[in-house]
């Protein structure tokens, strides 16, 4: 285990947290528009499972200490906990398209969108729940429009941060050892 956290990779991961939280309060004036989602999604596809799980949490609770603090922060960490793992599962498509760039970034531009209902599903279930709603039909048909504005920056986002995040992950923090 001490193999795998390296100072390095653990310096990484806490710059990537940093991302995702700055992300998060930069993007808070637009509701569901932020770039955590998307940026998950790039830590999952280029560094690995574990390493978007771990920045899914951290990120989560760090910018919650500053957005606010409830049982919904256990709702979003399993909502992006979720949306790592189906990214995980689709690691090998993403690996296999990598001489299709452009056919790569439209597929799973179309995919982080998905991920942005996703998000926005797990997260009603558990709130109609809190909530003691009665027909969670109609409270998730309220809340559509903010889940389709969280797909609608998912795809924005990916198609602006995975040419740019990519590279900068790969060259500064996945050649050299340590």
């Amino acid at each position: 285990m001490s193999k795998y956290f390296t100072v390095k990779r653990l310096a990484v991961l806490a710059l990537l947290t940093a991302l995702c939280h700055i992300g998060r309060i930069a993007f808070q004036f637009i509701p569901n528009v932020q770039p955590v989602t998307v940026i998950l999604i790039i830590i999952t596809l280029k560094m690995g499972t574990l390493d978007g799980l771990l920045v899914a949490i951290t990120s989560m609770v760090i910018s919650n200490m500053l957005l606010g603090m409830g049982p919904w922060t256990l709702y979003q960490i399993t909502a992006y906990g979720i949306i790592v793992l189906l990214t995980s599962a689709l690691k090998a498509l993403y690996n296999r398209l990598k001489d299709h760039q452009n056919a790569r970034r439209v597929i799973f531009a179309v995919f982080a969108g998905a991920t942005g209902l996703i998000y926005g599903f797990v997260i009603s279930i558990f709130s109609s729940q809190m909530f003691g709603v009665v027909n969670f039909w109609v409270y998730y048909a309220q809340g559509i429009s903010f889940d389709l504005m969280h797909a609608a920056g998912n795809v924005a986002f990916f198609l602006v941060l995975e040419p740019t995040l990519v590279p900068i992950i790969q060259k500064r923090f996945m050649t050299s050892k340590g």
